[in-house]
């Protein structure tokens, strides 16, 4: 049996407790962001303050484990000092790498603190590795996280063209696959994820309750536009446009994405032989009890895969636990499978 090389399992830390559960749970890094819109999930109550933050930093290191720092927003142009500051304090705290998209943020990281890791956020929307090695001839990039748009053949197309570490998503909720150029929740509620730090900001979320011929039925909108509508006692999720539900032609369904999760596990020994580097989960909005639950799973497939390789085999029960995590409790290869190719 050729040996593998186990990719690294990077796992969301919206909190300190969320940072705890995923590196008792097996985490070999963990991502996070400050209390602000310098990362793109600056939603309230997540996020790590200074003081948080150092004191994450070190539980990581002490279990010999990596703190990587998103700073993944795009810095206002009339001023950069958040962002600015943001990297100085991944610096002075030991974070093992940022996560940036800005090219101005990368210049700055390279020109103040040259021994910091970069690492390319999904943020930058760079799918080629003509991009990629531009971004590493330039701001000296060590690793890519490509968005979740490639195929399977394409990410090994990369991966056979760039010395820079490459980073995929093997689990968690999926977007519609446009990071760093979605503009869906700028439209509704006047504030972008790469800018403001947040999609569907909470400030513009409305919960309104309407009686009607069949029943009552709760109205969930983002800004002015209506996102969905649920019957009473149906489970209501949280409003984003790209996962509402819309009249088309007469039928109400979900018109650009269905809730649902992003699920690799299936196809984990064919990332690994291709030299991928690490493979990420999403969700730092949610809470430490996910973190700890998903990075147990992935910790066991992974060690799985390095003992036993292409015959390792997942358990129901590890399956069940990530179904049960799913958003709509169903999962995806999303655009990894091309069946109709």
């Amino acid at each position: 049996m050729d040996k593998l090389k186990i990719p690294e399992l990077v796992c969301p830390a919206g909190s300190l407790p969320g940072l705890r559960a995923a590196i008792d749970g097996g985490a070999d890094c963990v991502y996070l962001g400050l209390k602000n819109d310098t990362n793109a999930r600056a939603f309230p109550g997540l996020g790590f303050d200074e003081r948080q933050l150092a004191d994450g930093v070190q539980y990581a290191h002490r279990a010999g484990r990596k703190v990587l720092m998103a700073i993944n927003t795009y810095a206002h142009g009339d001023d950069l000092v958040r962002w600015t500051k943001a990297i100085d304090t991944a610096a002075t705290l030991a974070a093992d790498a940022i996560i940036v998209a800005d090219p101005a943020l990368m210049a700055y990281a390279k020109r103040v603190h040259p021994d910091l890791r970069l690492h390319l956020s999904v943020q930058g929307s760079v799918t080629s590795y003509e991009g990629i090695n531009f971004l590493q001839r330039e701001f000296g990039i060590q690793r890519a996280v490509l968005p979740r748009v490639l195929s399977v053949e394409q990410i090994e197309n990369v991966l056979n063209n760039t010395t820079v570490e490459i980073e995929v998503f093997g689990f968690g909720s999926l977007c519609v696959m446009v990071e760093g150029r979605c503009a869906l929740s700028a439209h509704a509620s006047g504030e972008a994820p790469n800018l403001d730090g947040v999609c569907s900001p909470a400030r513009h979320v409305h919960w309104d309750e309407r009686e009607a011929k069949d029943g009552t039925w709760l109205d969930a909108r983002l800004g002015t536009v209506l996102v969905d509508s649920y019957r009473s006692g149906e489970p209501a999720g949280y409003p984003t446009i790209c996962k509402g539900r819309f009249d088309v032609d007469g039928k109400r369904y979900y018109a650009l994405e269905e809730p649902t999760s992003l699920n690799v596990m299936e196809i984990l020994p064919t990332l690994a032989r291709m030299g991928v580097a690490a493979i990420k989960i999403e969700g730092r909005q949610r809470g430490p009890a996910y973190a700890a639950s998903v990075t147990q799973v992935w910790r066991s497939a992974l060690d799985a895969l390095a003992k036993h390789g292409n015959t390792a085999t997942v358990d129901e029960a590890s399956l069940k636990t990530l179904g049960a995590l799913s958003e709509g409790q169903t999962d995806t290869l999303g655009p990894y499978s091309r069946p109709w190719k």
